[in-house]
């Protein structure tokens, strides 16, 4: 056994990075057959990847959101439209998504969907070539609000990795089940009457105060 003495904790935090430490062992081990868990991920990115500066997540997608629809041009040559627009339903109002970028035309098939995330999401969704299971709604809903949609193409960004800092994933209309997306509409349906009905009998007989 070695053992390395350090004078500060930045020092002892860098010689840390990559290793399987005590704290990780549970983050790590899996049962046979299922699927790795996000520590393992993390150890590869931090072989990959230069260190997190602690931006906050979301400020650091809004950032490079430009930058990330920017490579997928320039690796596809599809021109995206990235003003800030908002398709709303219109049947239901309260239901909407803002594309962060689309391919014009005179109808739109294709849109994109950028994904900043953290570096060890970036290597799981990267190894995978799955989108992580939190943004399968998400994408949903992008056919569900544009019925001429085909197509949309999640762009993953990660300027911090020293190799695979951009990929991206092609998801087709097709790929989901008959009546997988018109199931998840009705529900979303069915859950904002429901809003609307709570929303009505909390403003009765109330005065507002603004």
């Amino acid at each position: 056994m070695k053992i390395h003495k350090f004078q500060n904790r930045e020092v002892w935090e860098l010689f840390r990075r990559g290793k399987v430490t005590g704290s990780r062992v549970k983050d790590l081990l899996v049962k046979r057959g299922t699927e790795e868990k996000v520590g393992y991920y993390e150890l590869i990115a931090e072989r990959l990847a230069i260190r997190p500066d602690g931006e906050n997540p979301m400020m650091r997608g809004t950032r490079l959101e430009d930058e990330a629809l920017a490579r997928f041009t320039d690796e596809t040559g599809k021109k995206l439209n990235t003003d800030l627009i908002v398709w709303q339903d219109e049947d239901f109002p309260n239901m909407a998504i803002s594309p962060d970028g689309y391919v014009d035309g005179e109808i739109i098939t294709e849109a994109a969907e950028s994904k900043c995330l953290a570096s060890s999401r970036h290597v799981e969704a990267l190894i995978k070539q799955k989108v992580p299971k939190e943004y399968e709604e998400q994408i949903k809903w992008y056919f569900v609000l544009n019925p001429t949609l085909t197509t949309l193409y999640m762009c993953f960004y990660d300027p911090r990795m020293i190799v695979h800092d951009f990929f991206y994933l092609t998801i087709k209309r097709t790929d989901y089940e008959d009546g997988e997306l018109e199931g998840l509409k009705k529900e979303m349906i069915a859950k904002l009457m429901s809003i609307d009905e709570q929303v009505e009998a909390l403003s009765k007989g109330s005065k507002l105060e603004f």
